[in-house]
């Protein structure tokens, strides 16, 4: 694992780290609840993730630079107002876990909003705002599914990887 100098980790107890691991500087991890990172897995500078709820993000997954990962928001249009300065009862507050799956890489500056599972190889491109679960193995911009990544190729590649590590 490596963590670098100016990352900030808050609720350490709260997170499993796999191996290896690197998170960047500038990364901001605010655990208040589970956060597991799988192996091999990499969260870019200026990422945060904050875990008011269960954040997971499988093996060879990739958080790119300036990505948010959001386990709980507010509703501003519903009747909440205010800001955590305010006391619960009246913010309309959504918490919900986010599932981040193996092999998915979140595109530089996107946002993944609470309750959001993204499938197994997705591809998030850069600057979207994910709202809803993401099939597995789509090329995404935002919402939308605009190509499919070839799965059989990345997994071609993962066990020429995994012959590798073993032969090491």
């Amino acid at each position: 694992m490596k963590v670098y100098e100016t990352a900030k980790i808050i609720g350490r107890e709260y997170i499993r780290f796999g191996d290896p691991v690197i998170v960047d500087d500038f990364v901001l991890i605010y655990a208040k609840a589970s956060v597991v990172l799988g192996d091999y897995v990499h969260i870019a500078a200026f990422s945060s993730l904050i875990a008011a709820a269960p954040i997971e993000i499988g093996d060879f997954a990739a958080v790119s630079h300036g990505c948010r990962v959001l386990t709980a928001t507010d509703d501003f249009k519903h009747g909440g107002f205010g800001n955590s300065t305010v006391p619960l009862e009246f913010r309309n507050l959504t918490v919900a876990p986010i599932r981040i799956g193996r092999f998915c890489v979140i595109g530089a500056n996107s946002v993944v909003l609470p309750g959001v599972e993204i499938g197994e190889g997705a591809t998030v491109g850069a600057c979207s705002v994910v709202t809803r679960d993401l099939a597995p193995w789509g090329v995404y911009i935002g919402n939308r599914r605009i190509g499919e990544r070839n799965r059989s190729k990345v997994m071609e590649n993962f066990a020429r990887f995994e012959g590798a590590e073993r032969a090491s």
